[in-house]
């Protein structure tokens, strides 16, 4: 596999950078991986908008049950032949109209559309903070993954170096040998190749553990990778010993506990709730008002003059005596009863059915997904358990192999080819271990994640 030479130069000054200053850097735990990111994850943080959200439309909802009140004030001139909408006299003058009025109803029924949006509301909440808790929940994991990728990619870096530093040591003791006579020129080149080789591998394993760090430091939401690095607390044992639960005890156990069963539920309640509000449009309503209302009016009329010459208007009472005098009540019920709307209310009511009958198969659909996701991480998880233990053997007799080949090399009793062949056997051999280590680490988080085992504790706020 061919290396971009650019690409290359610019990882390794990326990743030297962050080399040099690993001193001065935190070494991140995975638990506290997991604590930061379920404190800093702009996708959690949405989600904790969402329930925020949600609790607004619970007020909202109680509202529904509370009186609407509105005041109102007006003021207007009317110019010419108009009538007085106080003294209802028709002459022709400029009046000003000033009016002052108060409204209130209140829903006394309304087929319970009220009573359910507001248990609807409190549904929604519920959700939102399932749904939160579930983005935990998943973050954690996807951290999980992320940091034990790191891991491995710095246990296969660290093979790489190793193996790299055994070439070079070979090619100096290869080169004394050649001048000496006692193996041919041709094993140089060999090893030579075999150095490029090394180097292509440690070029290709730093920028995995870089592209790793890369990916962890973004679930934690950092900005500086760079010096990012992690410190292995990990092992690769079964602590809870939860392989030796069977997997329909992790199912049972997880149907009363999963976070995506317990949403699932609360959606298909929320669908009942719906269905009820779109019923609830069939009957009556009956309404409560109450109105208060108070007017008065301004105009000049000329009527003649006095003793000196000068024009005498007639005016109105006092503003404020208008006021007191023109004030009006007005209150009642309102009843309104649907006879006919265009099948509007009927399809609403066949819409949310629809959406109930969904949301029962997604229920059904979430415990069926679910018992086959921990019967195939169980399974996932046995089996690389076996690799894993197939992997630590094979490196042990590919150890014993390679010592065997390094005694007989260094006695000229074997090739240089011949033996770098039992030492990229070797390196394979160690590869495989960290793979299939690492593989089995995150298999057991899994199933420890649903027999209800979480990385860290998730408190929901």
């Amino acid at each position: 596999m061919k290396i971009n030479k650019c690409n290359s130069l610019v990882f390794a000054v990326l990743f030297g950078f962050g080399l040099s200053t690993q001193a001065q850097s935190k070494q991140w735990t995975l638990e506290e991986s997991v604590r930061y990111a379920l404190d800093n994850n702009i996708t959690i943080k949405l989600s904790e908008l969402d329930v925020k959200n949600a609790a607004i439309d619970k007020k909202g909802a109680l509202g529904s049950y509370l009186p609407s009140v509105s005041g109102n004030a007006s003021h207007s001139w009317n110019i010419g032949l108009n009538v007085n909408p106080v003294t209802n006299i028709a002459s022709t003058q400029t009046t000003q109209y000033s009016s002052l009025g108060i409204n209130a109803g209140v829903d006394i029924y309304k087929g319970l559309q009220n009573q359910n949006a507001y248990r609807k509301a409190e549904l929604s909440i519920i959700a939102s903070k399932y749904q939160l808790l579930k983005m935990q929940e998943d973050i954690s994991l996807n951290v999980a993954n992320a940091f034990l990728q790191i891991l491995a990619y710095k246990e296969d870096l660290k093979v790489k170096n190793e193996q790299l530093t055994i070439d070079e040591k070979r090619l100096k003791r290869s080169e004394e040998l050649v001048k000496a006579g006692s193996i041919p020129k041709g094993d140089l080149f060999d090893l030579k190749a075999t150095l490029a080789t090394d180097k292509q591998n440690i070029a290709i394993s730093e920028n995995n553990l870089l592209i790793s760090k890369l990916s962890l430091a973004q679930l934690l939401q950092l900005k500086e990778f760079t010096d990012f690095d992690v410190i292995d607390d990990t092992n690769a044992k079964d602590e809870y010993n939860i392989m030796a639960v069977s997997p329909t005890e992790i199912y049972n156990k997880a149907k009363e506990i999963r976070t995506e069963l317990k949403l699932a539920q609360t959606n298909l309640e929320i669908a009942e709730k719906n269905v009820s509000i779109a019923k609830g449009a069939y009957q009556p309503t009956l309404r409560g008002f109450y109105q208060f209302g108070t007017s008065a009016s301004y105009s000049d009329r000329l009527v003649g003059t006095d003793g000196n010459g000068n024009p005498v208007f007639s005016g109105p009472h006092s503003v404020l005596d208008q006021f007191s005098d023109n004030k009006g009540h007005n209150f009642g019920f309102q009843l309104n009863v649907p006879i006919f709307n265009g099948f509007s209310v009927r399809n609403n009511v066949e819409r949310n059915k629809l959406s109930l009958e969904k949301s029962k198969i997604d229920l059904e659909q979430k415990s069926l997904d679910l018992q086959r996701n921990i019967y195939t991480a169980f399974t996932d998880a046995k089996g690389a358990l076996n690799t894993y233990d197939a992997a630590t053997v094979t490196l042990e007799a590919r150890q014993q192999a390679y010592n065997f080949a390094k005694e007989k090399y260094d006695v000229g009793l074997m090739n240089s080819f011949d033996f770098t062949q039992a030492q990229t056997l070797l390196t394979n051999a160690q590869s495989d271990v960290i793979r299939t280590k690492y593989s089995y680490m995150f298999r057991i988080k899994i199933l420890e994640f649903y027999f209800g085992i979480p990385i860290v504790p998730i408190t929901t706020k």
